[in-house]
């Protein structure tokens, strides 16, 4: 990102830079942007205008894999260190959304969300956000890419909306070229990619009170990982 700074592609960071310019960019056979409630697209189009307060919870099974891929790599590199003590996420955490401009005019590749844990300040993760295609399907899906020090992390989410206009992003990841979470990794000069079996849902949605939640479950094949629940709010003026 800072040879795309140094040409002056990348926004400075502020309030109404979001995830995604428009959710109508998903728009296609399963999904019509125009369906959503008003404060879901809301947050995905004005990320940056928005905090949020997060829950986790880890499944005994994988704590310790999660706490042991925390401290040997994610602190190290700022990447999927995602906390497996519940207080650890108590204070909640804070986002930077920067907002990456084409070579040309008018273009937008996408936007990177920089997250961090307010308690220590630690960098949970960083993906790169726009909308893909995927070979197999008509329909736009959310492409998230995690940087690594010899590859990456590619996640399809395909989006559905659900009732009173809540937005649900899923990976299957049951087929190559289908929906799912790929590593593509380099070695000898030469890129490697495997579609590996962690899938995801978030169901975006706004609850009875009015306040926009989220629900994220990781699963590792049929098993739950680890689940996330956040409570997101406008921020204030």
């Amino acid at each position: 990102m800072r040879e795309l700074e140094g040409a002056g592609q990348v926004r400075r960071a502020g309030g109404g830079a979001g995830l995604l310019g428009s959710m109508a960019e998903l728009d296609g056979p399963l999904f019509d942007s125009a369906k959503l409630h008003p404060v879901v697209r809301d947050f995905y189009e004005r990320t940056s205008s928005w905090e949020m307060q997060v829950w986790s919870q880890w499944s005994p099974l994988f704590a310790p894999g999660g706490e042991l891929v925390a401290r040997l790599f994610g602190r190290r590199v700022g990447q999927l260190a995602l906390p497996v003590q519940p207080l650890a996420v108590s204070r909640g955490m804070s986002s930077s959304v920067r907002v990456i401009d084409g070579d040309r005019p008018g273009v937008r590749l996408g936007a990177a969300w920089l997250r961090t844990l307010r308690s220590d300040g630690s960098r949970v993760y960083g993906g790169f956000y726009r909308v893909g295609m995927l070979p197999r399907s008509a329909q736009p899906h959310v492409h998230v890419s995690f940087p690594l020090e010899e590859g990456n992390v590619q996640v399809f989410l395909s989006p559905t909306v659900g009732s009173a206009g809540s937005l649900w992003l899923q990976s299957g990841g049951r087929e190559f070229g289908g929906d799912g979470a790929y590593v593509l990794a380099r070695s000898g000069g030469r890129w490697f990619a495997a579609l590996v079996p962690l899938r995801e849902s978030f169901h975006v949605f706004v609850d009875p009170e009015g306040v926009l939640r989220t629900d994220h479950v990781l699963k590792v094949a049929a098993f739950t990982a680890l689940q996330l629940h956040y409570r997101l709010d406008p921020s204030p003026e």
